[in-house]
């Protein structure tokens, strides 16, 4: 039935008085402190995929020393089993599972045995990620398959498994480690550019259907990170580091815990990102191409090395 005039015009005012109570929500909280806006995660459990290293391992400890259990997935069985032990030594809650997350039905198998174990997971971290760091044409297919089920599909599935039991008790957390790679291309990250994109339109997409669906206490955080020194990136430089630095790992970890706990729907590291996101909707396609060039983003891969293989 198509709306009155009167719906119509009611509608409207409806959504300027709101648009402007959120404007004005949102430049007050730029004053308060965060630690007063931080929720209590003590009866939470936190899955952090990708677990074993860099940033999953920084996070999930992090998690930990706020009182969150935590479940720690990742295909090295090893590496999750040494941060579960970290985690330990601050007295918190640990549970490991070893998973690939390139494989679909792996992710459900895994999920299922956590539910089966009494988990109930409130926060789900999809951390996990690959990168080729090849040029284009230069990455074998089955690499480009692998790294869009890491980094894109996985959070699919595991969202698909954990999501349910959220939408219910309507409380929970979904946090999606994109990449700033995942805003803007990159030479010689196709594949990565690709797959980060994927999971950024994947957050957005899940937020509007959330709230669509009145799930007020059901939260989403998307995360795009610069280049982080965990080592995935190994070889990777900046042209100008005083402007786009290296991101230091730890500093990342907190800012983005920070984040979920104050409810922070889109993180860019660093605050630089900001600016620049905002330029790109505003300038022709052809002075973009021109300040990646500048800025030394078609090299920055140039001397790409990766985190160095484990004998």
């Amino acid at each position: 039935m198509a709306e009155t005039p009167a719906e119509l015009a009611l509608e409207t005012l409806k959504t300027l008085i709101f648009t402007v109570y959120y404007l004005l929500e949102a430049f007050i909280l730029l004053f308060i402190p965060w630690s007063w806006r931080m929720k209590d995660i003590t009866e939470d459990t936190v899955l952090v995929t990708g677990a074993g290293s860099g940033i999953g391992r920084l996070m999930a400890i992090k998690f930990a020393k706020k009182g969150a259990k935590l479940v720690l997935w990742d295909i090295n069985e090893t590496a999750i089993e040494e941060t579960a032990t970290e985690i330990k030594k601050y007295g918190g809650r640990v549970f490991t599972y070893k998973c690939d997350l390139s494989k679909r039905d792996e992710i459900y198998t895994v999920a299922e045995k956590v539910k089966q174990d009494g988990l109930d997971v409130t926060i789900l971290v999809n951390n996990a990620g690959i990168v080729t760091g090849k040029k284009y044409l230069d990455c074998p297919d089955n690499m480009i398959e692998k790294t869009m089920a890491v980094n894109s599909m996985a959070h699919f599935w595991t969202v698909k498994a954990f999501l349910p039991s959220m939408l219910r008790k309507n409380h929970g957390h979904i946090v999606s480690i994109a990449s700033s790679a995942g805003l803007v291309g990159v030479t010689g990250l196709a594949d990565y550019c690709a797959s980060k994109f994927a999971a950024v339109g994947f957050d957005e997409s899940l937020k509007y259907e959330l709230n669509a669906m009145g799930k007020d206490g059901v939260h989403t955080t998307v995360v795009c990170p610069y280049y982080i020194n965990t080592g995935m990136f190994e070889g990777v430089k900046t042209r100008f580091p005083k402007v786009l630095p290296i991101v230091n790992q730890d500093y990342a970890a907190s800012r983005i815990v920070d984040a979920v706990l104050i409810n922070q729907e889109i993180v860019y590291i660093p605050r630089v990102l900001y600016f620049f996101l905002a330029l790109k909707g505003l300038i022709p396609v052809k002075v973009g191409l021109l300040l990646a060039q500048a800025f030394g983003i078609n090299n920055c891969m140039d001397d790409f090395k990766g985190r160095a293989k484990k004998d």
